[in-house]
């Protein structure tokens, strides 16, 4: 099998990553990719939102599944162009992809499925902003209804930080606050069937002891020992199935990965987000223990026929991701700083070294080109054995001003 991955990032590389360890795929592409996808595929310098071109790179190199990686080439259909062109494509379509494009539609699909979430109130003026705050009351959470690369969501304490967030926005989602701690399930569907993966927990804030500005994500574990044993079960009942229903039935059917950021609340699971692709940096902990072909996972949903494949199965141990940011991320992030120190850490027994936000420079160095650089995963017989590979790795890299969270699958909920 011919495989084609469409994205630049840590997602993209990790997906790359385990396609080319896969018996069943015989070439990877990538469009546009990155540094470290280079050695393990064939690069395009494609426009990954431009959904004509995708479709005429996937026809010309004959590859026979595509694989769009990121939420604005989804949102902005080029899934869609690539089946036109009767290639066969992981990813749900530009309507279908709208459960992330769009928070107040997640918000009704899931209110029409009868899905646990957060209340909720959608607002477009400074006067409804002020309004729901102060009926939910603080913490207050405020989500930027449209796209914003993980990071258009704030949870403060400080009404004017929320307000001024909220202002800021076009429209806006302003929830109920939801306590407990949160775990990311990933499901991989064709639009009927409905494969979970194992859950996986990943660190938002910035910095140590989950203070600091919320980012796109600065480290993830898998498995969850801690979580409620049925979990997974009870989500794929109450949420990840009810919702795939209520998509087909309004005649958009959901294909691809549906990802629901849930949180286990006092009262209950409930869903935070859903998001139509893999997250990062969680993808690069779960790819690493994934025993089935990914390709089958992948192509079974492209094509209508995952009832085919079988439920995931995964090897024991458990993986580590700790992400490498620029100096003054999430901010404004600093680029152009040379890394060192990824080869040495890539030699590392257990350890990959993720690709996220690099180049290769006009002298021929590996450079940062973004807020987060790199993700440093590993595997292990235990958790600690594969924190302390991962911090290893960590360690042997070398960026001017970078800054990484030393707390990573430390402390974990009881």
């Amino acid at each position: 099998m011919k495989v084609l991955v469409i994205g630049t990032g840590g997602r993209e590389h990790a997906l790359s990553l385990a396609l080319s360890r896969d018996p069943q795929v015989t070439e990877v592409h990538a469009a546009p990719g990155n540094p470290g996808m280079a050695s393990i595929a064939t690069l395009h310098p494609v426009d990954p939102l431009d959904g004509s071109a995708v479709a005429d790179l996937a026809v010309r190199t004959g590859v026979d599944l595509v694989v769009v990686g990121p939420e604005a080439p989804l949102v902005a259909g080029v899934a869609d162009a690539v089946r036109e062109a009767g290639v066969a494509c992981f990813g749900p379509s530009r309507e279908a992809a709208q459960l992330e494009g769009s928070k107040a539609f997640a918000k009704q699909i899931m209110a029409a499925a009868e899905v646990p979430t957060a209340m909720a109130r959608v607002c477009e003026t400074p006067e409804q902003v002020a309004d729901a705050l102060d009926t939910f009351g603080a913490p207050y959470v405020v989500k930027d209804d449209a796209l914003a690369a993980g990071k258009g969501v704030v949870v403060t304490d400080d009404r004017e930080a929320a307000l001024a967030h909220g202002v800021a926005c076009d429209r806006v989602v302003i929830e109920e606050y939801l306590d407990g701690p949160e775990v990311s399930l990933f499901a991989i569907t064709d639009g009927e069937t409905v494969l979970p993966l194992q859950p996986a927990q990943d660190f938002k804030r910035a910095l140590d002891g989950d203070e600091g500005p919320n980012t796109g994500g600065m480290g993830a574990y898998t498995p969850l020992d801690w979580a409620p044993e049925d979990l997974v079960a009870d989500v794929c009942r109450r949420v990840l199935v009810p919702t795939v229903k209520e998509m087909a039935s309004r005649g958009t059917p959901f294909q691809g990965l549906l990802y629901a950021g849930l949180a286990l609340s006092s009262r209950g699971v409930r869903v935070v987000e859903f998001n139509a692709r893999f997250g990062d940096p969680e993808t690069q902990a779960l790819l690493m223990l994934l025993k089935t072909p990914l390709s089958a996972l992948l192509h079974g949903a492209a094509t209508g026929r995952l009832g085919e494949v079988g439920l995931p199965q995964w090897h024991d141990g458990a993986a580590v991701t700790v992400v490498i940011a620029s100096e003054d991320y999430p901010q404004a992030p600093v680029t152009g700083d040379r890394i060192e120190g990824v080869d040495e850490a890539n030699a590392l027994e257990g350890v990959d070294v993720i690709h996220a936000g690099t180049k290769i420079d006009e002298d021929g160095d590996l450079v940062t080109a973004g807020g987060r650089v790199l993700s440093v995963t590993a595997v292990g017989c235990s958790l600690a054995e594969a924190r302390e590979r991962a911090y290893a790795g960590v360690d042997l890299i070398s960026i001017r001003g970078a800054h990484h969270r030393r707390d990573i699958a430390l402390h974990l909920p009881s």
